[in-house]
């Protein structure tokens, strides 16, 4: 009956959208997944992703629903985007909810941090749908080939992680039963709470750079851990229990991306020095199992072509200062990325392999997927997600998840 009842008022908006001239896009698409170790399932989602946009001259409005579809009857509605566009001589002005895009690398967030993730099916979305949408206000101003941009956001969001009963849920061994108090993993809408970013852009022949520095929440919460003890027969403690408390931290960011073609090749770097971040810990010294250290996160990357394959790798690490040889995550992280990519019969099949290989336990994930484009408006996707490695790397611990998938997408 809801479902019904969404879908009517979904066609009443297209209905008087299009009276009002409002131009309307978007697509339906029926994404399918099948887990390789057990035959099973794991996907069966049908998507309805809809534009609405009215362009004028010192004006302009869009609105994106989208309605998600998983199994016989279970709802998932989200209103991704819905902003409102000023236009000016010199600076822009967008108010409302806005999904903002950062940085240079390809399937990693260094300095693109304004907007959270869905997590809740690791990275596998797409990423225009893996970003979430938040309330903010922008201006970018326009000095000559330069921008400054200022981004507010007055209300909190956070990563989405995936709940108890996902296949995705691959929650930490605790030495005891732990129980979870959530009351300060809440942050208020005050003033105070506001989050500020800035962007120096520069465009030019040569290079695109960009600066950035953002005062903002850590947007995936730190776990504070409270030891609770029972005596045993001989009067000494014995660990019964833990509560868990998660709580978003203040984080300073700063950080630089380029771009830059030399010949035929393109170079990307990026990088971020994060200020204040809280690490899980064993150190039994540490106050809740936390300690508070600064780290650096960076990318370079290489992006060149063979005639109608384009080839591109990158080197990503994140490096904890001052470590503590207690801390949960390693010293030094290092990841790459490679992609292939070959276009054929007259652009109309697409073959690519996109991998990420996680250097420090020797685990991937590695995507293969053909596309086949009948026509402007109907493709058909064949691809697989294949976890492979050591089970303590962050791709390896999903082995079992790895799976064949289907996506049939109409575009209008």
């Amino acid at each position: 009956m809801k479902a019904k009842l969404l879908l009517i008022t979904l066609l009443s908006v297209v209905e008087i959208a299009s009276s009002q001239n409002v131009d309307i896009n978007g697509y339906v698409r029926n994404y399918t997944g099948l887990q390789y170790n057990n035959g099973e399932f794991n996907m069966l989602q049908n998507t309805l992703n809809l534009n609405f946009e009215k362009m004028g001259d010192r004006i302009a409005f869009k609105a994106n629903p989208l309605l998600y579809s998983y199994g016989i009857d279970s709802l998932d509605f989200r209103l991704r985007e819905i902003y409102l566009d000023l236009y000016f001589d010199n600076f822009d002005f967008r108010i409302g909810k806005q999904q903002v895009v950062w940085g240079k690398a390809d399937g990693v967030f260094i300095t693109d941090i304004v907007s959270p993730l869905d997590l809740q099916e690791f990275l596998l979305p797409d990423f225009d749908e893996i970003r979430v949408g938040v309330y903010a206000a922008k201006v970018d101003y326009y000095l000559g080939n330069s921008t400054l941009g200022l981004i507010w956001k007055p209300i909190f969001a956070g990563n989405d992680f995936p709940g108890p009963g996902s296949v995705w849920y691959k929650p930490p061994t605790f030495p005891a039963p732990p129980t979870f108090d959530h009351s300060k993993e809440k942050i208020d809408a005050k003033l105070e709470n506001s989050e500020v970013y800035l962007k120096y852009s520069l465009s030019s022949s040569a290079i695109d750079f960009d600066l950035m520095a953002a005062y903002a929440w850590d947007q995936t919460p730190s776990m504070y851990v409270d030891k609770e003890f029972v005596m045993d027969s001989l009067g000494n403690p014995v660990l019964s229990g833990l509560r868990i408390t998660p709580e978003h931290h203040r984080l300073k960011v700063g950080g630089a991306s380029f771009t830059s073609t030399l010949k035929s090749f393109v170079i990307r770097g990026e990088a971020a020095y994060y200020n204040g971040k809280y690490f899980q810990t064993a150190d039994p010294m540490a106050a809740g199992a936390l300690v508070q250290k600064d780290y650096l996160h960076y990318v370079v990357g290489l992006d060149f072509g063979v005639g109608h394959l384009r080839l591109s790798t990158q080197f990503m690490q994140k490096y904890i200062m001052d470590y503590n040889p207690f801390i949960d995550e390693d010293e030094f992280a290092n990841t790459m990325t490679f992609l292939a990519r070959y276009d054929a019969m007259r652009e109309t099949l697409h073959l690519e392999l996109f991998s990420y290989a996680g250097l420090n336990y020797g685990d991937a994930l590695i995507r293969p997927k053909v596309t086949y484009d009948f026509s402007d408006s109907f493709s058909i996707l064949l691809g697989s997600n294949i976890f492979v490695g050591d089970e303590r790397g962050q791709f390896g611990r999903y082995a079992d998840n790895s799976m064949i998938y289907t996506k049939i997408k109409y575009s209008f």
